[in-house]
């Protein structure tokens, strides 16, 4: 018992440690539009030169990269787009994203559920309630909603009791309409002038509403069955 709980303490250590270094290194920085634009032509010359490999070592970077909670998925995600191009890079990105979600989500539940809880305490509460009310498809709003933030949705379902499965598909699922938004700007990443122009108010509102059609679904299933009993 007490070596399994060295060992979370040392992951959780590392895991700190990269994330510190992240910032420090000023690696975030690189997430500009303009950084991206730059390294165009020589990411695709090694894309080519490893058609294997690169989409691999893309998929697990990102994964990495989303279960440290970092902020760069918007760009990698255009990135994916600009190299892979859309059907290739949609696939990569979804099952990327959520395998990083997913594990981000497994590091609250087992390595930081304290300082979560403490963090976001109150927000904790929202989520568990929401659960109550509308199980699985609370989780798919949220995942289809661009206004919550990805990563508190990880870091906050942890602590509650989906099961990891469950958490999964839900993620993958839900995170498909804002992925093929981003993926598909990547594909015409030199013409992009910012990140903020990628999704306009017309497409904000059609996720929004997207985002309401599982609780409205959940109302009409709960109502059909109550009808029919």
């Amino acid at each position: 018992m007490r070596i399994a709980s060295r060992g979370r303490l040392l992951l959780a250590a590392v895991l700190v440690v990269l994330v510190c270094g992240f910032f420090a290194l000023g690696l975030h920085r690189d997430e500009s539009l303009g950084a991206l634009q730059a390294h165009r032509v020589w990411l695709l010359s090694v894309c080519k030169s490893h058609p294997v490999l690169a989409p691999v070592a893309y998929g697990l970077a990102y994964a990495g990269i989303a279960a440290l909670t970092l902020p760069l998925n918007i760009p990698l995600s255009l990135g994916a787009g600009a190299l892979f191009g859309l059907a290739e890079g949609v696939v990569l990105v979804s099952f990327a994203s959520a395998c990083g979600a997913t594990l981000s989500f497994l590091s609250s539940r087992i390595l930081f559920r304290d300082v979560v809880q403490a963090r976001f305490g109150g927000r904790l509460r929202d989520v568990e309630a929401g659960i109550a009310r509308n199980g699985v498809f609370y989780l798919l709003s949220l995942r289809l909603a661009p206004v919550v933030p990805y990563t508190m949705v990880n870091l906050l379902f942890g602590l509650t009791a989906i099961p990891v499965t469950r958490f999964y598909w839900v993620t993958q699922l839900g995170t498909l309409p804002a992925t093929l938004i981003y993926v598909n700007a990547g594909t015409r990443l030199e013409s992009l002038q910012s990140l903020s122009g990628i999704v306009s108010p017309g497409v904000l509102v059609s996720l929004l509403l997207l985002a309401g059609v599982p609780l409205v679904a959940r109302v009409v299933a709960t109502r059909v069955a109550a009808f029919s009993a």
